[in-house]
């Protein structure tokens, strides 16, 4: 399968790689110095992790051009509506993911599970911490928002997240910390003057994320719509 990567960072390095080792052919390896040779690229697929100020054209460009595109950017997603009708006016493929790797996913199905259980129980005030590396530029991460939106759904009380700590019970706080070569730490945690009930997910390395792309590319040729890791996983 002959593979388009917008965005040649750390992980489109990673990702590269593993597309190699099973056997697929890179044909682009575009970042922001190079981006005029998009024009002349011929792809299956196209991977995109990039940047969140080019998010948004790199999509949009797979999607004029009839190229099924997964994208892994985080921190665009203001403009993730225009897309999803380009989607439908294109009659196009797109396919997004906070996080691709299949462990997160799983986290955040058992994530909505707590939160569904801890409902009716308002003596618990709910909390979401997430470590990321210093290179990594928006936050909150996409992940701890994808978490957060998951607890809003189960717990009708709450009725936003905030990027710092609140005494609203209405409000659930999202704190980000950027420390060197963290891959991505999220911990969902419950607090009563009792007791607490926490759950986490721990990335070792980038590889989880790479990996699930890769297998999330193999999938998309011949799919349509708007996209997600659950019509990816059957969940």
């Amino acid at each position: 399968m002959k593979i388009l990567l917008l965005g040649y960072g750390k992980m489109g390095k990673i990702i590269e790689q593993i597309a190699l080792e099973r056997g697929h052919e890179i044909v682009g390896k575009i970042s922001s110095q190079n981006r005029h040779e998009l024009k002349s690229v011929r792809a299956d697929v196209a991977i995109e992790f990039s940047k969140p100020e080019a998010a948004y054209e790199n999509v949009k460009f797979c999607l004029e051009n009839t190229i099924p595109v997964a994208c892994g950017t985080t921190g665009w997603l203001e403009q993730k509506p225009e897309i999803e009708k380009l989607t439908q006016s294109c009659n196009g493929t797109f396919f997004y993911a906070s996080n691709f790797s299949v462990g997160v996913n799983i986290f955040f199905k058992l994530n909505e599970y707590l939160a569904s259980m801890m409902n009716t129980h308002k003596e618990y005030t709910v909390h979401i911490d997430e470590i990321h590396h210093t290179g990594k530029k928006d936050a909150p991460s996409g992940t701890a928002i994808t978490l957060a939106e998951g607890i809003l759904n189960q717990i009708p009380y709450l009725k936003k997240w905030v990027k710092e700590k609140s005494d609203s019970p209405e409000e659930l706080p999202i704190s980000s910390f950027r420390i060197d070569d963290i891959p991505g730490t999220h911990l969902i945690k419950f607090a009563s003057a009792i007791d607490d009930i926490e759950i986490r997910h721990t990335a070792h390395s980038r590889e989880g994320f790479a990996r699930g792309a890769v297998q999330v590319a193999e999938w998309l040729p011949g799919k349509k719509g708007v996209l997600s890791m659950e019509d990816f996983l059957q969940f």
